[in-house]
């Protein structure tokens, strides 16, 4: 039963992490609705605030990898490109100042 009350829980509350009170009221709930120990609540609980962070990584991830896209279909150059071609301009000035 707590594995069905858990799928249950995921499909409906999805990502949304507990608040340490929010967790407390819930467990507490539960102990009282499905007769299920406090060892068994905190698992439920533990497991289920760590695949919202599991789920707030992906979704970082994915927002990261758009934002990434849509900067290369823009044309925006990265950091890095910035950094190397501002090192090239620079090696360039110096060799023309060292030439002149």
């Amino acid at each position: 039963m707590l594995e069905f009350l858990e799928k249950t829980l995921f499909t409906t509350v999805g990502a949304v992490a507990l608040s340490q009170k929010k967790a407390e009221e819930l467990l507490k709930e539960m102990k009282e609705r499905f007769d299920i120990t406090e060892e068994e609540g905190k698992a439920f609980l533990n497991n289920l605030q760590e695949k919202a962070k599991e789920n707030q990584q992906k979704l970082e991830q994915a927002a990261r990898d758009e934002v990434k896209k849509a900067c290369e279909r823009a044309g925006v150059v990265t950091t890095d490109e910035f950094e190397k071609l501002k090192k090239k301009v620079d090696q360039l000035e110096k060799l023309v100042k060292d030439q002149g």
